[in-house]
């Protein structure tokens, strides 16, 4: 978190010199086009939970069965036979297998939000490639399209800011690292402004989701004559979620951040004449709207004032707009940090990064798959740089594969489209990636261990996670258990987070234990072919209980087996570091692409697993 935090000031502080730079003199930077998205309009209706029967079958209701009608309509235009190369037909062979995801869902969030959007997603993508398919022999019209996702977007030009405010076009979303700098004056009468940064807007709902609402308010408000940050969420669905204040008592933590710094409110130590604010009417103010793990951070001329958790179904990967309205004489707006692919022409290992095709049913002694979002570009290209080029991973003993979830942009789902077709090592989902969903990859992951390939063992790792293969192979090899294993960072004792503020907050309708049965930490744990076999199957069943903790329902789906008389070995690996690095390690999590391939040279170079912070 030091390391993070620090990084978050020098960031600031060198963003500050460079604009301040630009505020006084020519901009240096070129102009950045950007792509509109792909839009088509559907008329595809809403729809409402279809509960599985868990008793004896009964005669529904008209309603019901127009419910149902209506469920597998939307699935079936996600898996009608088209006609794909044999490599892209590789990439969908577990989203093949989830036919039915739709009607095992209960007690997954955006669930069937998530499967609907998928269907616009798809359709849009598939009408794009078979566009480009028909103009395919003209490759200069292809070519020369340009780089779809820029990783710098800047405005610095005044008269592009209006008296209504500005919008900055974000094309592929924001993911953590990414920022938005924003270089302005609070002006006017009362010097009030607001930020939002909002989603894609959907066919019903032509107002887009405001992923974060920040709101500055000089002159008070109803609540407050001093002035105040109010931060907020809002959805079609779900209207203005609770304000987050700032001056304010709450001492809740967003990435080991304050929500609202001490200073805010207090008495400025320098005049002792008037309580701390970050803005002042008049004064030029640097702002950095930084993305991190759990939440958004606002630093104010280098200093941190706000942080804001995010909200279920509310991400940073949605965010496709920030929008500035009020009392501000804007001089910038920089985002920097955004999601980009690399160039195909420009990878020179390209023949090295491809992965070999898997003949069906191939035997394997580990299969590991990857937790992916679609515009996680540079932490897939990181992970086949380093650990993917195991030895063990090339000869094709171990298998690898990413898991990614359709994205909202058009942009983003052609970027992937791409990447499936040049490397060969993504299984596609049928669903739109939201955070809650994550259970389904785990299923997808066992379906494909089990199902397209005959793997001993089954491992789950993040695309933000170093895992040393031979390490993993040379542990589970030396405990010879090949059946009922379960092999990671084992957590015996953990019980529900009843706090709703907490990212990982679970009610008692969702879970009403007091305690769960063990699980082992995400980053990185093995399980048998038999438990995947077994998930895979009460999955195609209807039976496997939903839980969007992806890790902690694997501990319960073992514990369930566990019950029906399945023997259970717990093996704890304390060297998987589910919150960072540490010198010897078997997994290491939360490693930037930089750090992941400064592991590998280190690896190679002296042989031994040294952390690069």
């Amino acid at each position: 978190m030091k390391k993070w935090l620090g990084g978050v000031l020098m960031g600031s502080f060198i963003v500050i010199l460079i604009l301040r730079y630009n505020v006084m003199f020519k901009n240096p930077f070129s102009n950045n086009t950007l792509r509109q998205r792909i839009f088509v309009n559907t008329t595809d209706p809403r729809l409402k939970w279809v509960q599985q029967p868990t008793v004896s079958p009964v005669v529904q209701s008209p309603e019901a069965v127009n419910q149902v009608v209506v469920a597998d309509e939307l699935v079936s235009g996600l898996f009608l036979d088209r006609n794909f190369s044999s490599e892209v037909q590789s990439s969908l062979f577990t989203w093949n297998e989830m036919k039915h995801i739709v009607n095992y869902s209960k007690g997954l969030p955006n669930a069937l939000e998530a499967v609907r959007e998928a269907r616009i997603a798809w359709d849009n993508l598939m009408d794009i490639v078979a566009k480009k398919q028909q103009i395919e022999v003209n490759e200069s019209s292809v070519d020369n399209k340009g780089k779809q996702c820029p990783y710098f977007l800047s405005k610095m030009d005044t008269k592009d800011f209006g008296d209504k405010g500005y919008k900055l076009r974000i094309p592929c979303g924001l993911i953590q690292g990414s920022a938005i700098t924003i270089i302005g004056i609070p002006n006017g009468l009362s010097g009030s402004f607001r930020i939002d940064l909002t989603g894609e807007s959907v066919p019903e709902e032509p107002n887009p989701p405001i992923v974060l609402h920040y709101n500055v308010r000089l002159q008070g408000d109803k609540v407050t004559e001093d002035p105040v940050i109010v931060q907020n969420t809002w959805t079609t669905a779900q209207d203005w979620g609770e304000e987050e204040r700032c001056p304010s008592r709450n001492n809740k933590k967003v990435d080991d951040l304050k929500q609202c710094s001490e200073k805010v409110g207090k008495l400025d130590n320098r005049t002792r004449s008037k309580p701390y604010f970050p803005f002042k009417l008049g004064y030029l103010s640097v702002m950095t709207l930084r993305v991190g793990e759990e939440g958004f951070h606002m630093t104010v001329d280098g200093k941190q004032i706000t942080s804001f958790a995010y909200r279920e179904g509310l991400e940073p990967w949605l965010v496709n707009e920030v929008r500035i309205f009020g009392d501000m004489n804007l001089t910038s707006v920089l985002a920097s940090g955004l999601p980009t692919s690399e160039d195909l022409e420009h990878i020179d290992d390209l023949d090295a990064l491809r992965t070999v095709p898997l003949p069906l049913h191939r035997p394997l002694d580990l299969f590991i798959g990857v937790f992916s979002t679609a515009n996680n570009f540079k932490r897939r290209m990181a992970v086949r740089r380093t650990w993917m080029q195991y030895p063990a991973v090339k000869s094709g003993t171990v298998a690898a594969r990413f898991f990614v979830g359709l994205h909202k942009n058009q942009i983003v789902n052609e970027e992937l489209w791409s990447e499936i077709k040049t490397y060969g090592d993504i299984q596609l989902m049928p669903f739109v990636d939201y955070y809650g969903l994550i259970t389904w990859k785990t299923i997808a992951i066992c379906i494909f261990g089990t199902e397209a390939v005959s793997a001993k063992y089954v491992m789950k790792t993040d695309d933000d996670a170093f895992v040393r293969v031979d390490e993993v192979l040379g542990t589970i090899s030396k405990e010879n258990v090949k059946h009922g294993l379960l092999y990671g960072l084992i957590n015996y004792d953990a019980q529900p987070h009843r706090n709703a503020d907490s990212k990982w907050y679970i009610s008692p309708e969702e879970y009403p234990e007091k305690t769960y049965p063990p699980w082992a930490h995400g980053p990185g744990y093995v399980v048998s072919n038999d438990i995947a076999k077994v998930v895979y199957t009460k999955h195609k069943e209807g039976s496997l209980r939903m839980f969007k903790l992806e890790d902690v329902a694997m501990g319960i789906w073992i514990a369930e087996m566990k019950k029906e008389g399945f023997k259970v070995y717990y093996k704890d690996e304390n060297r998987v570091y589910n919150e960072g690095c540490n010198d010897g390690f078997v997994v290491a999590h939360y490693q930037s692409p930089r750090e992941m391939l400064c592991l590998w040279q280190k690896l190679q170079a002296e042989g031994v697993a040294k952390c690069c912070n």
